[in-house]
């Protein structure tokens, strides 16, 4: 579901070109973060699971139940294909999106990726305690986490931009972390339109 949250009083925001893109594996806030980047930048928040969700009339557990995750990977990369041509935004991934070659393609022409990098300790105080994750339904939950980290950060490492999540961190102050880094990554890109221009 799009939100579109109040703004934050910010200075002079600046202007977003491309949709921000935030992969990483479950529990390294992408949602939460990328909430208050939106409202940072002034712009909607999307989450790609919930519009999943709405557009197959099942939640993401009940998508990997009936139909397996091979359907559930291919609705992902259209709905995060349409949402990429509407207007810019930030838009939270699931964590297994970026894995897929056509998605992360898709992610590269039209929108900016960003990494919200966290260790294993992190995710999974944050995850543990948490239903509705379905990669999760094993006897040993945590290493099915760990492998995912070890299987998907070699991917994730291939995104725009790459911030690092820490424990202890206000949700304002990884976004503006996202921001400063995205400004950092645009610098270096000669001959491209900047993902955030000054108003």
């Amino acid at each position: 579901m799009i939100e579109r949250p109040a703004p934050l009083p910010v200075t002079c925001a600046p202007r977003l070109t491309r949709t921000l893109v935030l992969v990483g594996l479950m529990g390294a806030g992408k949602t939460s973060v990328g909430k208050r980047l939106a409202q940072l930048l002034e712009v909607d928040f999307t989450d790609s699971d919930a519009e999943i969700e709405r557009a197959a009339g099942m939640t993401v557990p009940e998508i990997f139940a009936r139909l397996g995750e091979a359907a559930f990977r291919d609705g992902e990369r259209r709905v995060i294909s349409r949402l990429l041509a509407e207007r810019p935004g930030v838009l939270a991934t699931g964590g297994g999106a970026f894995v897929e070659p056509r998605t992360r393609e898709e992610i590269a022409v039209h929108g900016t990726s960003v990494w919200l990098r966290a260790d294993l300790a992190l995710l999974w105080d944050r995850v543990r305690d948490r239903p509705g994750r379905p990669l999760l339904q094993a006897p040993d939950p945590r290493a099915v986490l760990s492998d995912l980290l070890d299987r998907r950060y070699p991917i994730y490492a291939s995104a725009d931009v790459v911030v690092d999540s820490q424990r202890g961190a206000s949700h304002e102050a990884m976004a503006r972390a996202i921001v400063q880094a995205v400004h950092a990554w645009d610098a270096t890109q000669a001959g491209r339109q900047p993902t955030l221009e000054a108003r």
